[in-house]
């Protein structure tokens, strides 16, 4: 975040609403909030500028566009160094397939989601990781399922 930004009610509500559906008519979530139209937009703006909000996507089924098997990908190097670090961030973030990279602690050093068109895709791709220098494991987990937690709320 850009600066320290104190979240009253108002703003919470705004946050827990555009969480649930950032498609929300401007009019329509100021009446869900109690507040007017322009102060609802200026309070919105000013979430964003402070980096509060960092965006709007769509979220897209990845069956519904040929990616029907998912996988996480544990990822453990051969030496947790920042040489290894950055230039594999780089890499797997370009790749296709990667829905979503992870740092983590623990015995791997990334939790790698994946969306493959099919097995061989998917085995394709762990050859491609376990090649990399840096890459000592990789450990594949199947999804089968998945659900998104509620809206994020201060802690």
């Amino acid at each position: 975040m850009k600066e320290k930004v104190v979240l009253d009610s108002i703003d919470q509500a705004i946050l827990r609403e555009l969480q649930n559906d950032g498609r929300l008519p401007n009019k329509t979530l100021a009446r869900r909030v109690g507040v007017a139209p322009s102060t609802c937009l200026a309070r919105t703006q000013r979430l964003m500028e402070a980096g509060v909000i960092r965006g709007f996507q769509a979220q897209v089924s990845a069956a519904a566009i040929g990616r029907q098997v998912q996988a996480v990908l544990a990822v453990q190097f051969i030496a947790h160094s920042r040489p290894f670090v950055d230039p594999f961030v780089a890499w797997a973030r370009e790749r296709p397939e990667t829905r979503a990279l992870h740092h983590v602690t623990g015995a791997f050093d990334f939790l790698v989601h994946t969306a493959c068109r099919d097995t061989e895709n998917l085995q394709q791709l762990v050859l491609e990781f376990t090649a990399r220098r840096e890459v000592g494991r990789v450990e594949t987990h199947l999804v089968f399922g998945s659900w998104s937690g509620g809206p994020l709320t201060p802690g």
